[in-house]
């Protein structure tokens, strides 16, 4: 099994580089890519939805994205220890309708030595917004890397 660096123990920066890579590979809006940075039996709660293994992880992530149009996501480190990260998160889509909304979130992830996760827990409310309220318009440039999430 190959490592995904950072690994554990986290500190503070390998911490937070732990989340802008996730923050970076669910920007990418690809399943496939997205499930390789858990473990092959990765469990989750997600909203009301529980899940376990890559399988399921890539179906789920096929059929968020698919609903959930021109999703564009931002993360920022809440606390870490050892082998655990939390993690505060809005992000910003449409639907098929072109209502726009902006998601805000807190997950708990629990990683194994590899630094693959092997817990993600995520809560997540949804709040309607104007087209012209967007502030999330895609990928964080690098220049914008550990910049604060405004609270609403």
């Amino acid at each position: 099994m190959a490592d995904r660096p950072p690994l554990p123990p986290f500190t503070a920066e390998t911490a937070a580089k732990k989340v802008q890579a996730a923050e970076d590979g669910w920007n990418t809006r690809d399943p496939q890519k997205v499930a390789l940075a858990y473990t092959e039996d990765s469990v989750w709660r997600n909203r009301d939805t529980f899940l376990q293994g890559r399988a399921q992880i890539v179906a789920f992530l096929t059929d968020k994205w698919e609903r959930e149009q021109d999703y564009a996501l931002r993360k920022a480190l809440w606390s870490f220890t050892d082998d655990r990260i939390a993690v505060r998160f809005q992000y910003e889509w449409h639907d098929a309708d072109g209502r726009f909304f902006r998601s805000y979130g807190n997950e708990l992830w629990e990683f194994d030595a590899h630094g693959l996760m092997a817990r993600r827990e995520a809560s997540i409310n949804d709040v309607p917004i104007a087209e012209s309220d967007r502030r999330i318009l895609g990928p964080r440039p690098e220049s914008e890397h550990g910049l604060e999430l405004p609270l609403g």
